[in-house]
């Protein structure tokens, strides 16, 4: 087997690398907001590289790469293993749980916390087709990676792509929580659909308006962007609808200094029953701990609304009359989240956990997307 060392060249769809120990850590933001803003659950998702991938060609018939995770386990809450995914020419073959790696066991009754360590995790990837092909390895959308070693039993290259690259930001659903494998993912199940370059700025609990995240975005190559607001507002109670709207006009200001032209589709939320009349803050439902399958609560008080506090009713209007306020701008779009995912939707893919769509409403939310934006006539369709 041929040893390849894993560089820059061959990953797509983070900011930056960090250089550790063991190998190379993909972040999907730059060290430079980390280390303004080192918030623990900003630092854990970033670094967690959904969206990016190894990409290069080869004639190799056998694959492995050797990875060291590292996740966050919750006592009576955990959530499955991370996947890697590999695709041919744009098929997927394989997808491989991962093992062993590094993690912080925290007690969300208590607080308590422990370290914990263990071996790197190697995915076997054999029988690969025979001659020339495009190679997709998809890093896990929900654990921090260091790349260690891609060994091969035929030498690969890096590849070249022309294709629009697309910049999507979001909350924990543009993450992927719920979803089983890190192709699967709503915007890489949309993104394959329209044939474009995935960058995804899906951070979980973390789309929250951050002037930091605008700028990324703003210094960050694109031919497509599309930004999903409101759920994490909500669930944190983190503004209100006075502070919301400026803020939001602010972080479109930012994106158009570095895309003054570029299509951008605003989305709203997707449906979520707890929330859409009732503030935050959310919670975890201590009824469910232990159960097998933790779920989330809202907190507030509905007659919080006329304070300003925030619902995903109260957003959805808000962003709307906001684009509409933006009529200089015609290459700014609004989407309603409820095209996406509404009301009946939930009736035959309710949330598992309350807030977060399962893998078969994933891949129905990255239709649906693909379907309006990369349409002939949508938003993004003109570009392509």
């Amino acid at each position: 087997m041929i040893s390849t060392p894993i560089t820059e060249s061959l990953v797509r769809g983070a900011a930056e690398y960090e250089t550790t120990a063991r190998g190379l850590r993909p972040h999907r933001l730059p060290a430079k907001v980390r280390t303004r803003f080192p918030d623990p659950q900003l630092l854990m998702v970033e670094a967690q590289p959904s969206g990016v991938r190894l990409v290069f060609t080869t004639t190799a018939q056998q694959l492995e790469l050797v990875l060291h995770p590292t996740r966050v386990v919750y006592l009576g809450a955990d959530r499955p293993r991370g996947h890697v995914d590999l695709m041919v020419d744009g098929e997927l073959l394989h997808s491989d749980e991962l093992t062993g790696g590094s993690y912080t066991e925290v007690n969300i009754s208590t607080g308590a916390s422990r370290q914990v360590d263990g071996e790197s995790h190697v995915s076997v990837f054999p029988s690969l087709p025979a001659g020339d092909k495009l190679v997709e390895i998809w890093l896990p959308h929900n654990e921090s990676v260091e790349l260690v070693e891609l060994r091969s039993d035929a030498p690969v290259e890096p590849a070249s792509s022309d294709r629009p690259v697309w910049l999507h930001h979001g909350s924990s659903v543009s993450h992927g929580s719920n979803a089983a494998t890190p192709s699967g993912i709503w915007p890489a199940v949309a993104a394959r659909i329209g044939g474009v370059e995935l960058t995804n700025l899906g951070l979980g609990g973390s789309a929250l308006v951050d002037p930091f995240t605008a700028q990324v975005m703003r210094d960050t190559p694109a031919d497509l962007i599309s930004v999903k607001l409101g759920i994490n507002m909500v669930n944190l109670d983190g503004m209100r609808l006075r502070t919301f709207v400026p803020a939001v006009h602010g972080f479109l200001d930012t994106l158009r200094e570095g895309h003054p032209e570029t299509p951008l589709v605003l989305i709203s939320p997707i449906f979520c029953g707890i929330h859409e009349d009732t503030p935050g803050p959310g919670a975890f439902d201590p009824a469910s701990f232990g159960t097998g399958q933790v779920k989330f609560l809202a907190t507030g008080d509905p007659a919080g609304v006329a304070a300003g506090q925030l619902t995903l009713w109260v957003i959805r209007e808000a962003l709307a009359s906001l684009v509409e306020r933006r009529a200089e701008d015609p290459n700014l779009y609004y989407l309603d989240g409820l095209e996406l995912y509404g009301a009946a939707d939930a009736e035959e893919h309710p949330l598992p956990d309350a807030l977060h769509p399962d893998s078969a409403t994933h891949q129905l939310i990255g239709e649906r997307f693909a379907k309006y934006a990369f349409a002939g006539e949508g938003p993004f369709g003109r570009e392509l």
